[in-house]
C-alpha cells in the first residue's frame, strides 16, 4: 500500500510537468526589437553616422548633437548658494551636469583640456540658467593645474561646495600589445591623478555638507578587452571613492560616484573608428546609448544634502539595463 507521502511526490511531480508541458509549447519570446524609450522625450538611437574625430574630441561636431540641456527638467533649489567645480565640464557629461547643477541655483566652475568653443556654449548655457560661470583650461594629470583651479575657484566665488571629477582619457586598444607606456600612462595620469590631484586640493575648502561625486565606469565594473587600462583606471575610482569617503566622514564631506554605461559624448567617436561608433550603445538592453541628460539627474541627486545626507561612499551604476 503506497503511503500518503508517495501520493504527494507523485502529485507534486505531475503538477511540475504540466507546468513545464506549458511552457514547452510556447514559442521563445524574441528580445525587444525597438529601443527602449522612457524618457520625456524621444532620443537619437543608431545607426549614427560614420564618424571619427582627433584628440580630445568637440562636441559640437557630433552627428547628432548629444542632448544636455534637459527641457523637462523642473529645478528645485537642491543646490541654492552652492559652488560647484567640474573637470570635463565643457561637453558631455560634465555639459549636462553643469546646466542641471545651474538649474538647482549653484554657481558652476568648469575646467577643460584645451576645447574652447565646447567651453563657450557650456559657459553660455550655464549663464542662461541665470548663475555665474567660470571657464578653465589645463591637464589636469598635473598636480599644479588642480590646485590653481581651486585657488582661482575660491577667489572668484568665495567657497568650494561640489567638486565633479570628471575628466578622463580613453583609447580603446584591442591587443594588449598595441599598448604603450606612453598610452598607459596617459590614462593613468588623467583618469586617477587628476582625481587624486583635485581632490587633495579642494578638500581644505570645503565644509560639512559639502560633496565630491566622481566619474566611474561600467568598465571598471565589468572590465573591458579593448580598454584594460581604462577599465583598470575606473575600477581604481570606485575603490579611491570609497576609501576617500571613510576618510573624509568625519568632515561630513560626502564621496560618491556615478558609473555610466555608454554615454553619446565626444569622448567615444574621437576614440573608436567610425563603423564601431555608428552602433554605439546598440547592444545594451535598451539598443542606445544614453544622453547626457538622462546621466546628469544622478550628480545632482548625490550633489544635494537634501537628497543624499545618508549616502558615501557608494557607486551608482547607470548602465541602460544591464
Amino acid at each position: 500500500m503506497a503511503s500518503t507521502g508517495s501520493n504527494d511526490t507523485r502529485t507534486a511531480a505531475a503538477r511540475q510537468r504540466r507546468i513545464q508541458k506549458k511552457i514547452d509549447r510556447k514559442p521563445a519570446r524574441k528580445p525587444a526589437a525597438r529601443p527602449m524609450q522612457a524618457g520625456a522625450r524621444k532620443y537619437p538611437v543608431p545607426p549614427f553616422p560614420r564618424q571619427h574625430y582627433p584628440k580630445p574630441g568637440l562636441e559640437r561636431v557630433l552627428e547628432p548633437a548629444p542632448l544636455y540641456d534637459a527641457p523637462f527638467y523642473k529645478g528645485s533649489q537642491k543646490l541654492e548658494g552652492k559652488v560647484a567645480l567640474i573637470t570635463g565640464g565643457d561637453s558631455g557629461i560634465g555639459r549636462a551636469v553643469a546646466v542641471l547643477f545651474a538649474r538647482e541655483g549653484a554657481d558652476v566652475a568648469i575646467h577643460h583640456l584645451a576645447e574652447k568653443g565646447d567651453a563657450e556654449v557650456t559657459r553660455k548655457a550655464v549663464e542662461k540658467e541665470g548663475r555665474r560661470c567660470l571657464v578653465l583650461s589645463g591637464d589636469v594629470s598635473k598636480r599644479s593645474v588642480c590646485e590653481k583651479a581651486v585657488a582661482r575657484v575660491v577667489d572668484a566665488f568665495g567657497r568650494l561646495d561640489i567638486l565633479v571629477n570628471n575628466a578622463a582619457f580613453q583609447i580603446h586598444a584591442d591587443r594588449f600589445e598595441d599598448l604603450t607606456e606612453e598610452h598607459f600612462d596617459t590614462t593613468v595620469k588623467t583618469n586617477l591623478y587628476g582625481y587624486f590631484h583635485m581632490a587633495k586640493a579642494a578638500v581644505p575648502h570645503m565644509k560639512s555638507g559639502s560633496a565630491i561625486i566622481n566619474t566611474g565606469s561600467v568598465t571598471g565594473i565589468d572590465g573591458s578587452k579593448a580598454l584594460v587600462d581604462y577599465s583598470m583606471t575606473k575600477g581604481g575610482i570606485h575603490a579611491f571613492t570609497r576609501a576617500l569617503a571613510g576618510n573624509l566622514i568625519g568632515k561630513g564631506i560626502r564621496v560618491n560616484a556615478v558609473a555610466p554605461g555608454p554615454v553619446w559624448t565626444p569622448l567615444n567617436p574621437s576614440d573608436k573608428d567610425a563603423a564601431d561608433v555608428s552602433q554605439f550603445g546598440a547592444k545594451t538592453p535598451m539598443k542606445r546609448p544614453a544622453q547626457p541628460e538622462e546621466i546628469a539627474p544622478a550628480y545632482v541627486f548625490l550633489a544635494s544634502p537634501q537628497c543624499s545626507s545618508y549616502i558615501t561612499g557608494e557607486i551608482l551604476p547607470i548602465i541602460g539595463g544591464y
